[in-house]
């Protein structure tokens, strides 16, 4: 395990070693986006649009990256993302990820998509938050907050950038369907990773049983493996504001609304007392062309008020954290990388990429001239329009 990590020195490394190790089925539902990827692109571009302003001659021997959201003090002022499906790039996938940001001291979000019973990722990682795809049946939308409710989940994340499935062209040309169809293309993708195979798929199988869908309803879902390949989206073109209303008055623990780039809608989030929301795009995986959340974050922390903003897509480094925190952000989420880490290295890759994060966060607040998150405003940033190319 140790060799295999040796060489990775930053979270994007393990990406094309994450491309070796997953079918290519897999790999392509991890990494790629909607149409043609230009959302996805602008997510690591947006970073490019600002520069760091470091203070020199500030004592930072006493720096700490500690951050305080929802009455909760974190080590860190990032988490990990909710990510469907992430049982098949690493055995167990999502208590693996739980896990690591439990003993590493920051969030994890379990996602609705996922194959294992949140009981069991709640048991394993107390203090996780689950994130859910709600659909415009209110009955539905109760009884799967209760579930919620009695598994643990003292946080609720309510994704509403998918009023419809997005236009996955990657997933067709790579043969990524949900769920899974049986093919000899399928078959033959698991047979030419044979360690994927052994160590993912068939450890599952024979300890679990065949995965399905655990937690997007109250009740068990369809298995990934089917002929059937249609996925309830449940009309969820009808989810409005009043449904978010609905759920404030029944959810009494922290309610985030997840998918917003619209300081409107931030301000509308505030009035209705959810508790916080997270600036993002899907990763560029919902409505390709849909700008970049960095590029939007400034004017939706002004639009919150109070409320707490947290972002997610396209970081992949320290700097692109403080650059969020900057802006206002209270934390930020990565998803893809830490997915690459669990089907590299499975928790140990996870673990592995929080600390190599954490480090560059630490180092680069010293460079930055700042002890506390708290301390890092936007004067410690200069726009820079266009972009150097």
């Amino acid at each position: 395990m140790s060799s295999r990590l040796s060489g990775v020195l930053a979270l994007k490394d393990f990406e094309p070693l994450a491309q070796r190790a997953l079918p290519r089925p897999i790999h392509g539902y991890v990494a790629g986006a909607a149409e043609d990827n230009a959302s996805l692109r602008a997510n690591r571009a947006g970073f490019d649009d600002f520069a760091l302003v470091p203070r020199t001659l500030v004592n930072v021997s006493g720096r700490s990256q500690r951050q305080s959201l929802f009455g909760i003090t974190y080590e860190s002022p990032f988490g990990i993302a909710p990510m469907g499906l992430a049982a098949l790039s690493g055995y167990r996938g999502d208590i693996a990820l739980a896990q690591a940001a439990h003993a590493a001291g920051i969030p994890a979000v379990l996602s609705g998509s996922s194959l294992i019973p949140m009981e069991e990722v709640a048991a394993a990682a107390p203090g996780t938050w689950f994130q859910a795809y709600l659909p415009g049946d209110i009955e539905r939308i109760f009884a799967l907050l209760g579930r919620v409710r009695s598994s643990g989940f003292e946080t609720l994340v309510v994704t509403v950038d998918i009023p419809v499935g997005a236009n996955r062209e990657n997933n067709i040309r790579t043969g990524f369907s949900t769920p899974l169809r049986p093919s000899l293309r399928l078959a033959m993708d698991g047979l030419t990773h044979p360690r994927w195979l052994a160590g993912t798929f068939a450890r599952t199988l024979l300890r679990h049983g065949m995965p399905h869908f655990e937690n997007s309803f109250a009740e068990r879902g369809a298995p990934i493996l089917s002929r059937n390949v249609l996925r309830d989206f449940s009309a969820r073109d009808h989810f409005d504001w009043g449904h978010v209303a609905r759920i404030r008055q029944a959810w009494q623990g922290p309610l985030v609304i997840k998918g917003l780039l619209s300081a409107a809608d931030a301000a509308q989030a505030a009035r209705q007392g959810v508790d916080g929301v997270i600036v993002s795009n899907h990763g560029g995986r919902q409505l390709d062309g849909a700008v970049a959340p960095m590029r939007v974050l400034e004017r939706i922390v002004d639009a919150a008020g109070s409320m707490p903003v947290m972002v997610d897509s396209g970081f992949r480094r320290g700097t692109d954290v403080l650059k969020a925190l900057a802006l206002g952000a209270r934390m930020v989420f990565v998803g893809r990388p830490f997915n690459h880490a669990l089907a590299v290295a499975g928790r140990a890759g996870v673990r592995h990429g929080i600390k190599l994060l954490q480090s560059e966060i630490d180092r680069n607040m010293a460079m930055l001239g700042v002890a506390s998150c708290g301390d890092i405003d936007r004067t410690y940033l200069f726009k820079q329009y266009p972009a150097p190319s």
